[in-house]
């Protein structure tokens, strides 16, 4: 649901960076095997690794991480509606995005349907009740990838009308779970001078913690291809509790012709490197 239009007030572009655990802990949580090495037919169990919960699993055929990731969140008891939620699996098939050449991006960057480019950041949403799980399932008969764009949250704007009356959650309290973490980001509007861009791998999920700014997923790749992700949250089919919607526009400037402001107003790019090149046998 569309709550605020957010204005742009300087351009900016900012470098899209590999998709790390530790690079995204602020914004939620990487879902990844954490020792692809180990294989269950190798590993005894006093090399599995440590700190992830793992263990021998089926028989000895699998290795099982207990603690991959923070546990997904439902803090829906606090909506102001009081509808409850349910747990919600879904598909989203997306489509890659069109990217736009830079002139100053290497020619891998700019000279392929399916290299690297601009992004352009138009709106970002947030779901304030409830973690967002993504888990690719593959793509264009390639290894897939996607971007991941983030932002924190401001402080909130006490003589905004507009957030005064957005559902948030009240950090401190209980969620459904007992789980007392006070860290979320409250109902300020995103940050956008500190937007973070990643480029994630098919072999990565990502879960968005709740109440996170990100963009609508975006999927790369040639034209006309899609990446299938499965995704996990809690829903009360609430639109302004479900997901809160910003859109990002350029701030109005007087003194110029339509056109020319139009040309000139400042947005938001992120800078997609090409895929990696395949070595030559």
């Amino acid at each position: 649901m569309l709550v605020d239009t957010v204005p742009i007030r300087r351009p900016l572009t900012l470098a899209a960076e590999p998709l790390t655990p530790s690079s995204f802990a602020p914004f939620g949580a990487v879902l990844a095997n954490p020792a692809p090495e180990k294989l269950p037919h190798a590993t005894p169990a006093s090399a599995l690794p440590q700190g992830v919960g793992a263990v021998a699993a089926n028989q000895g055929t699998a290795i099982q991480y207990r603690a991959l990731a923070p546990p997904l969140r439902d803090l829906y008891a606090q909506a102001a509606s009081g509808r409850p939620s349910s747990p919600r699996t879904t598909m989203f098939v997306c489509g890659a995005r069109s990217l736009v050449p830079s002139s100053s991006s290497s020619k891998q960057d700019s000279g392929s349907s399916d290299g690297g480019g601009l992004f352009e950041v138009k709106i970002l949403e947030r779901h304030p009740f409830t973690t967002q799980t993504f888990v690719p399932l593959g793509g264009a008969g390639r290894a897939a990838r996607y971007l991941v764009v983030v932002a924190p949250s401001l402080a909130p704007d006490a003589s905004s009308a507009v957030e005064r009356g957005l559902p948030v959650p009240s950090s401190g309290d209980s969620d459904s779970d007992g789980d007392s973490d006070s860290a979320l980001p409250g109902r300020g509007m995103p940050d956008l001078g500190r937007l973070r861009a990643f480029v994630a791998t098919g072999a990565q999920a990502v879960t968005y913690g709740a109440g996170t700014w990100h963009a609508p997923m975006a999927a790369l790749g040639p034209a006309g291809s899609a990446v299938d992700f499965v995704v996990v949250q809690f829903a009360n089919d609430v639109p302004v509790e479900d997901c809160q919607e910003v859109a990002l526009e350029a701030e109005k400037r007087g003194g110029k012709g339509e056109e020319k402001q139009k040309d000139e107003a400042p947005r938001i790019w992120v800078r997609v490197p090409g895929p990696p090149k395949l070595s030559k046998l």
